[in-house]
């Protein structure tokens, strides 16, 4: 496996930054766009991640970006395509290359994600237009008898092949196995399920010859249900999620980034950095957020051009702040600081 791709997995996970999540599909930020009562358009998409992706300094906290299909081909108004504005900055382009989570057939409430026809083909396009890692996500629910394990295993098999073309293309694969927050399971409920998808995804990796140093985890935190009578403090979550990481991710693994779904900004922030304190673990551990980096700087936008220096500064301010939780650094007391 190529030297270079290590150095991508081991450079999107470095000291003091993380990724940043701008995939979203066309029917999501058409949704964050009614929030704050913009028309989703494919020019004010481009000119909200134009904002974004030109934040100054913004390289200095995120190593990374994960673009969408549309994304990726686009340019800043000077005609900058947006990968060039990323390298330029130090930040690493990726890719989203799944076509999402359908249902599960004779599986009720259980899903499996779709993308695998054609993706070799798509996956060497990306690469030639600049995309250096890329990211596949799969749900797991909690429920009534679920996850079962043939969800867990047809979704772990489906990650795996994914992030093996990933690797045929020179391409990092990052693979994104979400139990949901969804439901009113405690805790243990969510330690015991991400234990079990994360071993199926990792016998999966192995059985189909994955580079262990040149992939990513992108994972859930072990959190209880958002339903849940009992909603445990950062600590606890830190711990129960270390836990499980230390049990059932290979030490090969050069990083795991969290998934900020379901959470408050302050909440992500907070929980990682609790992790980073504890320390001990042999991978690097760190953040790819989307909306608990992007929506104090959306609702700062409002589509507004004048805003941009708005929306950028409130970027550049999450992104700071989860640099910082990387290592372990952030005080709550910083957020009124800035």
């Amino acid at each position: 496996m190529s030297d270079a791709m290590h150095a991508t997995a081991r450079e999107l996970v470095g000291p003091g930054r993380g990724i940043l999540a701008a995939d979203e599909s066309t029917g999501t930020i058409e949704k964050r766009f009614d929030s704050i009562g913009v028309p989703s358009t494919e020019e004010s998409r481009r000119r909200y991640r134009e904002m974004l992706f030109t934040t100054p300094g913004l390289g200095e906290h995120i190593s990374g970006v994960i673009l969408y299909d549309e994304t990726i081909r686009q340019s800043t108004a000077g005609g900058v395509p947006f990968t060039e504005v990323l390298t330029s900055n130090a930040m690493i382009p990726g890719i989203k290359v799944d076509t999402g989570a359908k249902p599960l057939a004779l599986f009720d409430g259980e899903t499996i994600t779709e993308g695998l026809d054609g993706l070799r083909g798509r996956l060497a396009e990306y690469r030639e237009l600049g995309a250096r890692f890329a990211k596949w996500r799969a749900v797991i629910t909690i429920g009534d008898g679920t996850p079962t394990d043939f969800a867990i295993l047809a979704n772990a098999h489906a990650m795996a092949r994914y992030a093996a073309l990933c690797q045929e293309a020179d391409i990092v694969p990052i693979v994104e196995p979400e139990t949901l927050m969804d439901g009113d399971h405690d805790i243990a409920a969510c330690e015991e399920a991400t234990a079990r998808t994360l071993d199926a995804l990792y016998e999966q990796m192995a059985a189909h010859r994955l580079d262990l140093p040149g992939t990513l985890l992108k994972v859930n935190m072990v959190v209880p249900g958002k339903g849940c009578a009992t909603q445990d403090d950062d600590a606890a979550i830190a711990e129960a999620t270390i836990r499980t990481l230390t049990t059932h991710v290979p030490a090969e693994v050069p990083g795991v980034v969290f998934l900020s779904g379901g959470m408050t900004d302050e909440q992500a922030t907070s929980r990682l950095n609790e992790m980073n304190r504890i320390g001990g673990f042999p991978w690097g551990l760190s953040f790819s957020y989307g909306r608990a980096l992007q929506a104090p700087s959306l609702a700062a936008w409002k589509g507004d051009d004048a805003n941009v220096e708005a929306g950028q500064k409130a970027l550049a301010h999450r992104a700071r702040m989860n640099g910082l939780a990387r290592d372990g650094r952030y005080e709550a007391a910083m957020e009124s600081a800035a």
